[in-house]
């Protein structure tokens, strides 16, 4: 297990973001990792995704790493944000902008507030 858990810790820091999910950015395997990779997409944010479904010891291992028992998990700059959830409640309310800013992580604003719009 440690293996698995160096192997997630050094994807989780080499990358500005991560995130863990079912499928891939292209081609998400359930709806709250589709919707999460939809807002990163959108938003033209640079991020690497680990589609958990391709190894179980990482599907796990993802969620022992971060003590979160469901998946996708987002990361930012080494830190754990949240799951499908989270990450919503943060774009809607205009916090992921400041996090991606505050980390210097490049998004596209307006993309960012035409989410904001269509789901007032």
């Amino acid at each position: 297990m440690s293996d698995v858990k160096t192997q997630i810790d050094e994807t989780v820091k080499a990358n500005n973001v991560v995130l863990f999910m079912k499928g891939t950015k292209e081609m998400p395997q359930c709806g709250f990792s589709s919707r999460v990779a939809g807002v990163l997409n959108f938003m033209g944010v640079d991020y690497q995704d680990v589609n958990v479904l391709a190894d179980e010891a990482v599907r796990q291992g993802i969620k022992d790493y971060s003590d979160w028992p469901t998946v996708p998990q987002l990361y930012v700059k080494g830190e754990f944000v949240g799951g499908c959830d989270i990450v919503t409640e943060m774009m809607l309310s205009g916090e992921i902008d400041t996090l991606f800013t505050d980390s210097g992580v490049a998004f596209n604003k307006d993309a960012a507030d035409k989410i904001r719009e269509a789901n007032a």
